[in-house]
């Protein structure tokens, strides 16, 4: 458990680029569900493919970094529902960070298509494997749904801390000490 008010940098650094990363992927994703089928499309996949990568390899050191220096304590002591929400919040967050990369693979390999990490091929285009595809599509699709809410309920408990509780949560998550 994380008892100082200040956050370690590398937790910081990790939440910010993946809330960021997490954010454009999803909205990218939406927009590219709406663009016919052609080679640009294919294209903007692949690099919506090298992000989700991206968002999986950063999310593997988040994980690493947070069972090191364990969860950041609340500064204002929530109540029990208050906290149940935000573990439940941070657990479909932090599941969101691996299971959404992961299901764009299986949803690639299970489609026959290869799989590559900024130009870099990862995993050969090989055979359809046709239930691993609609599993990843599933995964995939209603992931995207629970992390959209999780990101909404998260930024009203942010503005919470903020504006109500008045409590310093935004400052040490910008680095300050509180």
């Amino acid at each position: 458990m994380q008892h100082s008010t200040q956050l370690p940098k590398p937790m910081i650094g990790l939440h910010w680029i993946i809330a960021i990363l997490m954010i454009g992927s999803l909205a990218f994703g939406i927009y590219l569900e709406e663009l016919p089928r052609s080679a640009d499309k294919g294209d903007l996949i692949g690099l919506h493919k090298s992000f989700g990568i991206l968002v999986l390899l950063l999310a593997i050191l988040r994980i690493f970094n947070t069972l090191r220096t364990g969860f950041p304590q609340p500064l204002t002591p929530p109540t029990t529902w208050q906290s149940r929400i935000a573990s439940g919040t941070h657990i479909i967050l932090l599941a969101g960070t691996v299971l959404m990369p992961v299901s764009g693979v299986m949803m690639s390999v299970g489609g026959g298509y290869p799989v590559a990490f900024f130009g870099v091929e990862l995993i050969a285009k090989g055979a359809e494997i046709e239930w691993l595809g609609g599993l990843g599509h599933i995964v995939h699709g209603v992931g995207a749904n629970l992390i959209i809410a999780a990101i909404v309920l998260h930024v009203v408990g942010a503005l919470k801390h903020s504006l109500i509780d008045k409590d310093g949560t935004m400052k040490r998550m910008l680095g300050r000490s509180v």
